[in-house]
């Protein structure tokens, strides 16, 4: 155990769920393929994700279908905070969850949750880390009215968790975020947003100022900008600034420290990003599903997690865009992060192209014959094959130096006849990557 708690942890016999995100139908098609063991959607309303492109009702269906196909189940969020005006829609909206297959809804607010359990009884209602459950009591009660899991608010560490499962009833689930963006608001109840530019991040609207650069003027001065700097010390002698980004805070990754989670009860490890690309949802999916087979591991060998969770899995969440990483407020002696001197993201990969059918891909950036690509295979439990492009080929057999058509279809070959024969024998959806 890598932390200790205050008290012992209940002994966990469950396989944790890696629980992916879908902003849109294709991500969702590939966070299953990725061996997600649940994908979470938002319909056209009352998802906290207005600015990702959100499911219609044919889509929701499609979705479900696919995924109940595969074992995999499927969680809508409704965890928006509704007005009086938008409460009269909710109905139908939990009435065609249920009627299509939908295993859960996450929502925030309990008049949604009571809506929920008198007209769809048998519907399981998650609750949304908006609700801000922090303690034990708050778990009971809300299970009392009939929610099946709790999604913990972000700002509990794992001490703090592994004492709500003890007292909590054994068939409460716990979800917890394990990657992806922080919000410097508690639990995501940010105003902020809403003031300066009338977007509302309760309905699923934020403008993420927190992730802006600040400086203050001066009445008789407004022409001119004094920066805010955070300073990383308290002795004025020593006092480094190191930058004016003072509400940025620094992506959760948890992936080397699942094990704690597990141990302090955590049923299902949520990765954030709804409104993020399908690049973002096979990475982290792959990379989370491999984390969980390593834990799994670990728990039946009796051995440390740290030792069978291989580097290169590691390595995958950070081959997709995200901002510096912390263990936000999980682990007791580490402090989360903030990151001052800019907002922006660290990129240094990017998709090229997916595999389709007959060994071709199609393309979704350039591909030049002659560079260095990378080949991720769905549930795969090796790491991604490295090779070298030498020849490109259209459908029609001619030779490409160079593919830049999205959407075309071309076929890829490699120097190793080994690589050939896996690129020639590749399920649907297997990305090719390059760096930036």
């Amino acid at each position: 155990m890598l932390v200790a708690t205050q008290m012992e942890a209940p002994r966990n016999n469950f396989a944790p769920e890696v629980l992916s995100p879908a902003g849109d139908l294709e991500s969702f098609y590939f966070a299953v393929d990725y061996g997600a063991d649940a994908v979470y959607c938002g319909a056209k309303q009352f998802g906290m994700r207005a600015n990702a492109k959100n499911f219609d009702v044919s889509e929701l269906k499609t979705a479900v279908n696919y995924a109940h196909e595969h074992g995999v189940k499927v969680y809508l969020t409704l965890n928006t905070l509704p007005t009086n005006s938008e409460v009269t829609e909710l109905d139908a909206q939990i009435l065609y969850a249920h009627e299509i297959g939908v295993d859960a809804i996450i929502v925030a607010d309990i008049g949604i949750l009571m809506l929920a359990k008198r007209i769809a009884p048998d519907l399981h209602v998650h609750i949304s880390t908006q609700a801000g459950v922090v303690n034990y009591l708050t778990a009971n009660e809300l299970h009392n009215l009939g929610a099946s899991r709790v999604v913990l608010a972000r700002e509990l560490n794992v001490n703090d968790i592994s004492e709500i499962r003890a007292k909590t009833p054994a068939e409460l689930e716990i979800e917890a975020f394990v990657h992806g963006s922080m919000c410097m608001a508690f639990s995501g109840r940010c105003l902020i947003s809403k003031y300066l530019t009338g977007r509302g991040a309760n309905e699923g609207d934020c403008a993420q100022p927190c992730r802006w650069e600040y400086a203050v003027t001066e009445k008789k001065r407004p022409n001119t900008e004094f920066d805010l700097l955070e300073a990383t010390s308290s002795d004025e002698t020593h006092i480094l600034e190191t930058g004016t980004y003072i509400m940025n805070a620094e992506d959760l990754c948890m992936i080397e420290y699942l094990d704690a989670l597990y141990e302090a009860g955590v049923t299902s490890f949520k990765i954030e990003g709804r409104a993020k690309g399908l690049y973002y949802s096979v990475s982290t999916t792959h990379a989370y599903r491999n984390a969980k087979q390593s834990l799994l591991t670990s728990l039946k060998q009796g051995t440390n997690y740290a030792d069978e969770l291989p580097k290169w899995v590691c390595d995958e969440v950070q081959k997709v865009s995200h901002r510096p990483y912390s263990t936000g407020f999980y682990l007791p002696d580490t402090a989360p992060a903030q990151s001052t001197e800019q907002s922006g993201y660290i990129r240094e990969y990017m998709i090229v192209a997916n595999s389709v059918s007959e060994g071709y891909f199609e393309l979704r950036n350039k591909i030049v014959a002659g560079e260095t690509l990378e080949l991720i295979v769905p549930k795969s439990d090796l790491p991604p094959t490295t090779f070298t492009v030498t020849k490109i080929y259209d459908t029609a057999g001619h030779e490409l130096d160079i593919a830049t058509k999205t959407l075309q279809k071309v076929k890829v070959s490699a120097t190793d006849d080994r690589v050939n024969g896996v690129l020639c024998g590749l399920p649907q959806n297997a990305i090719l990557r390059k760096t930036v």
